[in-house]
Order: C-alpha cells, then structure tokens, then sequence
C-alpha cells in the first residue's frame, strides 16, 4: 500500500512544465480530465493523491508554476505559500473571491479569469428567472402537468415584465448585459455600486435600499465579497416591498438567505427567482413548496458554447504563460476595491 500510494503522488515522468490541480472543475465530471489538455503542459492532480494535500504540495512543491482552479476550489494564502515558484493562477470563473488576491499581489503572482465569457450566459438566464416568476411561468408548467387545468380551471393570471422599474446591484459585465437585455422590455433600470458610471444612461442609487424603494425587481449580478456578503437583509427586502421580485444569479451569501426565506413564505415580497444559495449545494427545504419561487442549480453562468469558449481561453492563458506572451484574460490586482463590480 505504501508503494501505490508513493506512486500516485509522483507527477506524470515528462519534460512538460507542471499545472497543479487542487480540486477538479466541473467541466472535467462533464468532458474528462482532458477537457483542458494541451501539448505544452502536463496537470499534477493533488485530488488524485493519497497524501494530505500539505504533503502532497511540500512533495512538489520545486515543479509547481501554475494552478488551475474553480469557484469551488479555494487558493488560500497557506497554499501559496507552501509553492515557492508558483506564478500564475487561472480560474475557471468569472468571480475570483475563492483565490486570496492579496497574497497573490504580495508575491507578484498573475490570475486570470473567465473574463466576460459567462456574461451573456448569466444575463439570459436573469431575465429568464424574472419573466418566469413574474409570468408563473413553471408554477403554471406544474398545473397542467398535475392535471389541474381541466380540474381546477384556469391558472391564475401573472404579472407583465414590460415597463417594470428594475434595479441592478453591480453594473460590470454581466449587469450591463442584463440592462440592455431589459431595455427591450422598456424596462426603467436603475442600479447601484461602487461608484456612479458616467457612461451609462441609468439612474444610480449609491444605497442598496434606496434602490429597492424604487424598484419593481431587483437582479444581483454583483460579486461575493465581504463587502457585499448579506447586502440584501430584512431593511432591504422589506425597502422592496410585497410587490417586488429579487433575482440572484451571483453567488448566494449576497443574500441573507434566513431572511429571504421568511418573506417569501409570508409574502412579504412577490417572489424569488435563484441560481444560486448560501450553503451550496443544500436549498433550503422551505423553498421546496413555494410556487413563488423559482430555482436553479448553480448554472446561470454556463452553457455549452460558453464551456467550449472557456476550454479554449483556460489552455490559451497557461499556453501564453510557459511561452512568456501575455495573459488573455488577466486580472489586475492593483486596485482590488473594483473585483467587487463583478
């Protein structure tokens, strides 16, 4: 047993320069492992080992240059430091507060993302929540699967997405795709964040409840920060009032879940339209029997052209790092204030 697990811990026997693998994405459970492969550099594949992963980094940790990481696969300080040549860190996200930026700007370590890849992604799948909570549209799908329409009679009428008054927390990327998106509907929009956009025509509230007092819906599109984590509490959702929907297709701690649970089951809001949760993957059961509710399983942000564009992106950054061109898709870490814009 001692041999095999030996074994296992020793890296692929190449010349190729080594990307180090501490937990696998997902797009490798849905293409394989080879999802990302590329003649130029070969994945060491700590969640292969036996060893405790401290061990397994102090084993290797002179040929590690790179890491290739998730959103549910954290770089924390105490793994950079156990890697004394390592250089660059790619993620296969958009959001990157799993990755400790800080120490990666200390050390003079590059991270580069998904950049805007998954921004349409999401944005479609924002509206798409919106239009489906406020038209019933699953709550309905339900009703005539149960065979409750020739029973029951008609499904009770829902609410019209045209001309609603919109706010958006985070205008980067994704929320200006769901802006424009909802400008078709002659939506009002407004939004709030970190600072005012002089380039853009919407009306900027500089409070998150002053946002929600003007709004028919909110959609968080914002990123998870400790700035932002429970920005939208009861004063918020109750600013949003028993007529509003909230949309989070971010990362679920934005929203006090607890909270969110209550006014919904007491109606003190009209809906919910989820993507995501605070304690992933466990939904709160509650929700389960809501027909005000609409939820997904994490996977707003993606889709199959997006994963392919994603595939071509992540093996382009690590090809141009070991060629030493730049980076496609680099995160500046210099001004660490604005990743909260999402």
């Amino acid at each position: 047993m001692a041999v095999a697990a030996e074994n296992q811990s020793q890296p692929p026997q190449n010349d190729l320069p080594y990307v180090l693998i501490l937990k696998p994405p997902a797009a490798f459970s849905i293409f394989g492992d080879h999802f990302f492969h590329s003649p130029k550099f070969q994945f060491l594949k700590a969640f292969e080992s036996p060893l405790p992963l401290s061990q397994f980094l102090l084993t290797h940790a002179q040929s590690v240059q790179a890491i290739l990481t998730s959103a549910s696969g954290s770089v924390t300080a105490d793994t950079i430091r156990l890697l004394p040549h390592l250089d660059l860190v790619v993620t296969t996200s958009q959001g990157i507060n799993h990755i400790d930026c800080s120490e990666c700007r200390r050390r003079g370590i590059a991270v580069a993302g998904a950049g805007t890849i998954f921004s349409t992604d999401c944005a479609d799948s924002a509206v798409g929540l919106l239009l489906d909570v406020l038209r019933k549209v699953s709550a309905a799908n339900r009703y005539v699967k149960q065979g409750l329409w020739s029973s029951q009679g008609n499904y009770p009428l829902g609410n019209k997405l045209g001309g609603k008054q919109v706010g958006i927390v985070g205008l980067g990327s994704i929320g200006t795709e769901v802006a424009k998106r909802l400008e078709a509907f002659r939506c009002s929009i407004s939004y709030n964040s970190r600072s005012k956009k002089p380039s853009v025509p919407y009306t900027f509230y500089p409070n998150v409840v002053e946002l929600a007092v003007n709004c028919d819906a909110l959609i968080i599109c914002c990123a998870s920060t400790d700035e932002t984590h429970h920005l939208i509490g009861k004063e918020v959702l109750s600013a949003l009032g028993k007529d509003g929907v909230i949309i989070n297709i971010a990362r679920g701690p934005i929203i006090d879940e607890k909270e969110l649970v209550q006014c919904l089951i007491k109606r003190e809001i009209r809906g919910a339209g989820l993507d995501v949760f605070e304690h992933e993957p466990d939904v709160p059961v509650e929700l389960l029997a809501l027909d005000n509710v609409v939820m997904s399983p994490h996977n707003a942000f993606c889709t199959t052209e997006s994963l392919e564009e994603l595939r071509k992106t992540v093996v382009g950054n690590f090809e141009a790092f070991f060629s030493n061109e730049p980076l496609l898709t680099p995160v500046p870490l210099d001004d660490l204030p604005h990743l909260s814009e999402g």
